[in-house]
């Protein structure tokens, strides 16, 4: 049987985008949780689940933005700003 993986971008459309789903991407990002670890990818998620209600997630955000430079920060903050316009 064909093993399939779904991006994890494509997981937090199956969650239903809500901030707890939102949160969760974060977090598997920020840990290496089924995915290379990319904190700039955490940032991300966690930014867009904080904006959508999640106080779980601004507190992480703020974590993981401690150990960005601020080229990753711009980067991660861009990405949330895109994803956000399109969905």
């Amino acid at each position: 049987m064909a093993r399939f993986e779904t991006p994890m971008s494509e997981m937090a459309m199956l969650g239903g985008n809500s901030a707890d789903a939102l949160c969760e991407l974060g977090v598997n990002y920020a840990t290496g949780r089924g995915c290379s670890a990319d904190l700039v990818a955490a940032h991300k998620w966690l930014n867009i689940a904080a904006i959508r209600g999640s106080a779980r997630a601004a507190e992480l955000r703020a974590d993981v933005a401690a150990t960005l430079t601020k080229m990753q920060l711009a980067t991660a903050l861009r990405a949330a700003r895109e994803w956000m316009t399109t969905h």
